[in-house]
C-alpha cells in the first residue's frame, strides 16, 4: 500500500499534492481540514481516511472522528490530531496509547513535520508538518511511505513551496 499523509491544510490544497498522491493507493489527513472542499478534492482523487482537528468545524466532525484506529495490511495505525510525541503523549490519548500501543501512530496539530521511534512503546510517530498557508511553519509539508506487510518503507518527506 502506498500512502499519501497530510496534515492541517486549514482550507487550502496545494494542486502539487495530486502529483505527489498520483501513485499512492491511499491519503490519510491527520486533522484541520478546514472545509468540506478539501475533503471533496482528495476524496475525489482517492480513498480518504482522516481525523477532524481543532478548527474543523461540525459537518467535518460529524464525518470524521476524532481518533481513528484501523489495520492497514499488518500495521495497526492510530490516527489523531492532538496527539503529542514520544514522552510527551497527549493526555486523550497518553493512558491508551501505553496500555496498547499502535505500531504506527500519527497526528498533526502542531505544524512540526517529525518522525521518531518510540523505544519505550515500540512504535513509529508521524507528523506530517503542515500542508495549508494558515499558521507560523516556513515550509508547508508531505509524507509518503509504503506499508508492506507489517513493514513501513520508504519514508519520504515532500517539501511544497513557501507558504507565501
Amino acid at each position: 500500500m502506498k500512502i499519501g499523509l497530510i496534515s492541517d491544510t486549514h482550507s487550502y490544497l496545494d494542486q502539487a499534492v495530486f502529483t505527489y498522491f498520483e501513485h499512492c493507493d491511499e491519503i490519510w489527513h491527520a486533522g484541520d481540514f478546514g472545509s468540506m472542499e478539501v475533503i471533496e478534492q482528495l476524496r475525489d482523487f482517492k480513498p480518504l481516511r482522516g481525523v477532524f482537528g481543532n478548527i474543523d468545524d461540525k459537518a467535518i466532525r460529524l464525518e470524521y472522528p476524532e481518533n481513528l484506529r484501523f489495520h492497514c495490511e499488518g500495521v495497526d495505525v492510530w490516527m489523531t490530531h492532538i496527539g503529542g510525541y514520544p514522552g510527551k503523549y497527549s493526555p486523550l490519548v497518553r493512558e491508551e496509547i501505553k496500555k496498547n500501543p499502535p505500531k504506527l501512530f500519527i497526528c498533526g496539530h502542531s505544524h512540526i513535520l517529525k518522525v521518531q521511534f518510540d523505544q519505550k512503546l515500540g512504535l513509529l510517530h508521524l507528523n506530517p508538518g503542515a500542508a495549508g498557508k494558515q499558521g507560523w511553519h516556513q515550509v508547508r509539508t508531505l509524507m509518503r511511505f509504503d506499508i508492506n506487510g507489517d513493514k513501513i518503507e520508504n519514508l519520504e518527506v515532500i517539501e511544497l513551496n513557501p507558504r507565501y
